[in-house]
C-alpha cells in the first residue's frame, strides 16, 4: 500500500466510527491521533462543538524525553485525565480516530481508565 492510500484508509474507518459516534457535555468524545512523532488525545464536547481538554506530547509541562513511545502516550492519558477531573468529567466514549486498538492508541485509553475515568 503507498502512503496516500494507507491515510485514506484510516480516514475512511475514522468517518465510519464516527457515524455513531457522538460526544455530548456529560460523556465528551476521547479522540486520539497519532502521528509518527507525536501523540494528541482531547475531549469534545460535539453537541456544543468545542474541545473541553486536550493533552499532546508537545505540552511543555508533559516532560517527555521519546514522544514517540508507549511511555510518552501513557504521560498524555494520565494529564488529559487530571484535566478532565478538573472540568468535572468522569465518563468518556472512546474515538481512536481510525488507528487499531494497540500500541500507543492504547496506552492513552488504559491510562485514562488507571486515572479514574470510565472509558
Amino acid at each position: 500500500m503507498s502512503t496516500k492510500t494507507t491515510r485514506e484508509a484510516r480516514i475512511r474507518r475514522h468517518r465510519r466510527v464516527r457515524k455513531k459516534i457522538q460526544g455530548t457535555a456529560e460523556r465528551p468524545r476521547l479522540a486520539v491521533f497519532r502521528s509518527n512523532r507525536h501523540m494528541y488525545a482531547q475531549l469534545i464536547d460535539d453537541v456544543a462543538g468545542h474541545t473541553v481538554a486536550a493533552a499532546s506530547t508537545l505540552d511543555k509541562d508533559a516532560k517527555i524525553d521519546a514522544p514517540a513511545t508507549v511511555a510518552a502516550a501513557q504521560a498524555v492519558g494520565r494529564a488529559l485525565a487530571e484535566r478532565a477531573k478538573q472540568a468535572g468529567i468522569d465518563r468518556v466514549v472512546f474515538d481512536r480516530g481510525g488507528f487499531r486498538y494497540h500500541g500507543r492508541v492504547a496506552a492513552v485509553a488504559d491510562a485514562m481508565r488507571e486515572a479514574g475515568l470510565e472509558v
